[in-house]
């Protein structure tokens, strides 16, 4: 299991760490056990981090996955990836690799964020959620998907993600969606692995979507 320093908690390095969380989720829920009998092996997920993966995160919000990988490729050939390249760009040739007004403006303040991303890795999960979501066109939802699979964090949620509210209503037997603020109590009881909880309702979701055929 990987460390990190005093205040950041579990990191998730490899596959064995997603299983010792996914075990000790089991012996806490037997929902998340009957989920986790049914999913298998659970992706480890990780990503790198700094802002390229930031700017992509932007780049695909609001646009399908193809459409987001057409437009990120675009950007890498004109290598538009990086903050001074970007701070150099004239709007024109953002707009030719197929950014909108708004992504052109949120990719310019990334770029001039100024942010520390080597010792975002030492800093708690709120504190990595907050410098982010400073930045224009960075959400809590991005920022916490960046805490949990570019970081590694253990113990971080998306409760706003609409197939892990999905997920959970269908898992646990509930009338209706959870919202987010809702979905966030039930998740401070899969406490210190909730990144791990995620993964698994996330899988879950697809089995649970497969077995309804709903696409």
């Amino acid at each position: 299991m990987g460390g990190g320093a005093m205040n950041v908690g579990r990191i998730i390095v490899t596959d064995l760490c997603v299983t010792e969380g996914a075990e000790h989720l089991c012996d806490l829920c037997p929902r998340l056990a009957h989920a986790y009998g049914l999913t298998g092996k659970l992706p480890l997920r990780r990503r790198p981090d700094g802002f390229a993966e930031l700017l992509s995160a932007i780049v695909s919000q609001q646009v399908s996955v193809a459409s987001a990988s057409a437009i990120w490729g675009r950007m890498k050939a004109a290598r538009l990836t990086g903050p001074r390249l970007i701070a150099r760009a004239s709007d024109d040739d953002l707009r030719a690799v197929g950014l909108s007004r708004q992504k052109i403006r949120y990719a310019r303040e990334l770029s001039k964020a100024g942010i520390n991303f080597k010792a975002l890795r030492e800093v708690p999960d709120e504190q990595v959620i907050a410098t982010l979501t400073r930045v224009p066109g960075i959400g809590v939802w991005t920022a916490e998907i960046y805490a949990m699979f570019s970081l590694g964090r253990a113990d971080v949620f998306a409760p706003g993600d609409l197939a892990l509210q999905e997920a959970a209503r269908i898992l646990y037997d509930l009338h209706e969606r959870p919202g987010e603020k809702e979905l966030r109590q039930m998740a401070e009881a899969w406490s210190p692995w909730r990144s791990v909880a995620a993964r698994i309702l996330w899988a879950y979701y697809r089995v649970a979507k497969n077995r309804e055929g709903i696409r």
